[in-house]
């Protein structure tokens, strides 16, 4: 069973770097793995992120919060 990534930062209608809309460059940093998402996936809202020497934090004040920990489960 395929789990699917939280709506802050899974496959929406906005890109989660740029607040763009999905299929817009992604940032090179990004691409590296070096930054945090910025932007929900779902409502392209900034999201308040805290970026920790362990991972980071992102929230949604619509969809919630999701933290790096819980995606790298997921891999």
């Amino acid at each position: 069973m395929v789990e699917q990534l939280p709506a802050p930062v899974g496959a929406g209608v906005y890109n989660v770097y740029t607040g763009e809309p999905a299929g817009t460059a992604v940032p090179t940093a990004a691409q590296l793995g070096l930054e945090p998402p910025r932007y929900c996936a779902e409502c392209g809202r900034r999201m308040v992120v805290q970026v920790r020497p362990d991972g980071w934090w992102a929230k949604c004040a619509r969809h919630g919060r999701v933290d790096s920990h819980e995606l790298e489960v997921q891999r």
